[in-house]
Formats: structure tokens, C-alpha cells, sequence
């Protein structure tokens, strides 16, 4: 059970929100604030059971066996709404009035205003990465976040809180739930980090190797669609055949979640991608600076490689700054494999 998991990560949070459902004044808005995806939306899982589950005792711990608890876990309750970015800018649309599209904040509020159906007679609602709200959207969600519809539990997850408007953030209790840490736990990431190493150590002054570098980071970076596929697929994959069972309105919204959540996983992962770059040269030079290894914040990224003694400080300041102009260039409509060959040849030629 997830319950058990985050009560001892957070176990003050979690005590709070047994606490305020044992003594019904749970907020019906929260605004999490994590700094990992998948610590984001576990929690909103464990935070929808303490809130809804029907059999909590009477300390406020959702019983984790009932139909709500389970069909919560598994991702298959019918009345738990979903919202992500979506599209090449990655945001959260607000839609059109009439007939709003799905996965968008008109679709999303609408299903809060018809009569539930599911047995606890509560319906979730997550917005995912809800700083890609524009202000446009999180202006048309504001009504329902001030006036929630009755049986309605809202959770805004979101690892940049400051991107959203006061006046949204003002009608949420926030949690907090930082680890101050990075998670690179992608397909080939280590991969990644053994192509680094040699960029940093091995390919000084050398065209040739940063030439290879080069390649072998422009191949993972053309993957990362395939693996963002692969990983949905794998997360998705009981949801999926589970919904075959069920009603067909609920299955055409998995498999449309589904798409998103294809969509999400390859910005997540490309996220990664280019964060993982830029953490590695980051931490080379913290190192080259005199911090113990201990204290770095990823020392996992160098499982498995010995690095030297004494790492020259110019050179790893000057590959962290090419890896800050890297994620800069990035950022515009350029060609990517251009910009990772001049990255690789800037950072082995100073």
C-alpha cells in the first residue's frame, strides 16, 4: 500500500491529513508541492484514499482494502478525473464552452457538475503539472475552486508552485513534499552519464572522440520517444485491461489519458534528458571545487566510475557553462543534433 510507503517519508504530513479526515476538516483543495513527478502523483493517490475512502477509522486511515481504496491504487476509479499537459507547449488549455475537447480545464470542471455514480459518492480531480496552467485557465478554474461542486476533492500537483497565481494558490492547503533531489531514472541514463564521463575526461582536445560523443548523445535523444512509448505502456498496462471491462464512456477516457500520458512521458523523460546533462557537469564542478562527494545531491550519477583526484576547475566551469548555453539553445527551434555537436566540440576543445 502507498499509504504505508509515504508514512514514512512524510510522516508528519501524513499524520496532519489523518487528523483533519478524522475530524472532517480536510480542505477540499490541495495544492502539492513535490519535486518528483512520480512522488507527485503517488501521493495524490494516497492523499484521494485519506480523503474519499468510505471504511477510514476513526484515527483517519483509509482502510487500503474497500472497492474505492483499491480501484484508487490501481487507477481505475471511475470518478477520478485526471488533467495534464498536453501538445508540443506542453500546457493545459482552458477549452471551448460549449463542447469543451478532453484535457482541457472546461472538460475537466464539467465532470463535476453531473451526478456521481461511484460508490463512495466522491469524485477526484488532479491537475498534474498545474503550473502549465496559463492564466487564462487558471482564471476559468477559479469559480470552482471557490465554490467547489458538493462531493468534489480537488489536488493541484505541481513542482513550481510560484508559476501559478496567488489567487490560485491562495484557495489550496499546500503540502509540501521536497526530497532536494533529482531522479535520472530513465531508460539508457546510465548510458548517458558513460558518454559524459568521456566528454569530460577523455575526449579533451580530441574532434574525433567529441565527434562520437556527440553521435551517441544525438541517438538517445532520438529514443526518447520509443522509451516515453515503452514506459507509458508499462505504468498503463493494468488500467488498459482493466478498462476493457468497464463501461464504454470510461474506457474511451483511459485510452484518451492514455495518449496524454504518452505525451507527458516524453516531455518528463526529455526533462531528464537535459537535466540529467546539465546535473552532471554541475556536480563535476562542485567537486572541482572542494565539495565532498558525500554532499553532492546525485553522487549516484557516478556509480561505477573513477573519477580523478583532482579535477581541473577552469575546464569544469567552462563545460558547465557550454552545458547552460546547451539547455538555452535548446529552449528555441533549432536543430538538435547541430546544437549537441557544437556542445560536445565546445566542451572537449576549450
Amino acid at each position: 500500500m502507498l499509504l504505508a510507503r509515504y508514512e514514512q517519508e512524510f510522516p508528519e504530513v501524513i499524520a496532519c491529513l489523518k487528523r483533519a479526515r478524522a475530524s472532517n476538516r480536510m480542505a477540499h483543495a490541495y495544492l502539492l508541492h513535490g519535486d518528483s513527478p512520480e512522488l507527485r502523483r503517488n501521493f495524490s493517490l494516497v492523499l484521494s484514499q485519506i480523503a474519499i475512502c468510505p471504511n477510514c477509522s476513526t484515527d483517519g486511515t483509509p482502510c487500503g482494502t474497500c472497492r474505492v481504496c483499491r480501484h484508487l491504487e490501481s487507477g481505475i476509479y471511475a470518478e477520478f478525473y485526471e488533467l495534464m499537459p498536453t501538445g508540443k507547449t506542453w500546457q493545459i488549455q482552458v477549452g471551448e464552452r460549449r463542447n469543451p475537447e478532453p484535457n482541457t480545464v472546461r472538460w475537466f470542471e464539467s465532470q463535476f457538475y453531473l451526478t456521481s455514480t461511484s460508490e463512495a459518492s466522491k469524485k477526484v480531480g488532479v491537475i498534474y503539472d498545474a503550473d502549465r496552467m496559463n492564466t487564462e485557465s487558471q482564471n476559468a478554474f477559479l469559480k470552482t475552486l471557490e465554490e467547489p461542486p458538493s462531493d468534489s476533492f480537488f489536488i493541484l500537483a505541481t513542482g513550481n508552485p510560484s508559476a501559478l497565481l496567488p489567487t490560485t494558490r491562495s484557495r489550496c492547503q499546500t503540502l509540501i513534499l521536497l526530497e532536494n533531489r533529482c531522479l535520472f531514472e530513465f531508460e539508457k541514463s546510465k548510458e548517458l552519464f558513460a558518454i559524459l564521463y568521456d566528454l569530460q575526461f577523455k575526449a579533451a582536445n580530441n574532434i574525433t572522440a567529441a565527434g562520437k560523443c556527440a553521435e551517441n548523445i544525438i541517438n538517445i535523444a532520438q529514443h526518447l520517444q520509443d522509451i516515453a512509448e515503452s514506459t507509458a505502456e508499462k505504468q498503463w498496462k493494468e488500467r488498459l485491461t482493466q478498462a476493457e471491462e468497464l463501461e464504454s464512456p470510461i474506457k474511451k477516457r483511459i485510452e484518451k489519458q492514455f495518449e496524454s500520458a504518452v505525451a507527458g512521458e516524453y516531455i518528463k523523460i526529455r526533462n531528464y534528458f537535459t537535466g540529467a546533462i546539465h546535473t552532471w557537469f554541475a556536480q563535476v564542478y562542485q567537486l572541482s571545487c572542494g565539495v565532498q562527494f558525500d554532499k553532492l545531491a546525485n553522487p549516484e550519477i557516478f556509480d561505477g566510475m573513477q573519477l580523478p583526484e583532482k579535477i581541473a576547475e577552469k575546464r569544469a566551469c567552462h563545460a558547465l557553462t557550454e552545458a547552460d548555453q546547451l539547455l538555452y539553445n535548446l529552449l528555441f527551434n533549432v536543430s538538435e543534433e547541430l546544437a549537441f555537436r557544437s556542445f560536445c566540440l565546445n566542451v572537449a576543445v576549450k
